[in-house]
């Protein structure tokens, strides 16, 4: 398994934007379940996995699957009282920085639950005013 695959594992569920923004690559692409765009850059995508980070709760892995620099990662966690199931696929560069993460997710009440925390918390971050240059 590459390195950074459980360095990944021991730091997502933190939700401490700092330690995941080191496993990111300067230009990654971020695409999260909850509409179809894209995220691109290391600050803007650390800043929302720390915001998802302190959304979901009961957060684990399940199961890895992949190789080389080619990975998905099912976890199940909560947010609030919805119970989710999903999957974080994984790009690594050359480097072992993570390039793309895709993130899908189900059942669709949690994916709206999880819109509707994100969109409370990143509206009182005002680094996302900024950030919204980094959306496609």
């Amino acid at each position: 398994m590459h390195p950074t695959i459980p360095r990944l594992q021991e730091i997502v569920a933190k939700g401490d934007e700092t330690l995941i923004a080191e496993i990111l690559a300067e230009d990654v692409h971020f695409q999260p379940p909850t509409y179809y765009k894209i995220w691109t850059g290391r600050a803007p995508v650390a800043a929302i996995l720390g915001h998802v980070g302190q959304i979901f709760s009961d957060f684990r892995y399940r199961r890895i699957m992949g190789e080389g620099k080619d990975w998905a990662m099912e976890f199940q966690c909560k947010v609030g009282d919805l119970d989710a199931i999903g999957v974080d696929l994984i790009t690594l560069n050359e480097d072992g920085f993570v390039q793309e993460f895709e993130v899908v997710m189900r059942p669709y009440k949690t994916i709206g639950a999880l819109r509707e925390a994100m969109n409370a918390r990143v509206s009182t971050d005002a680094r996302f005013l900024k950030f919204r240059e980094a959306l496609s």
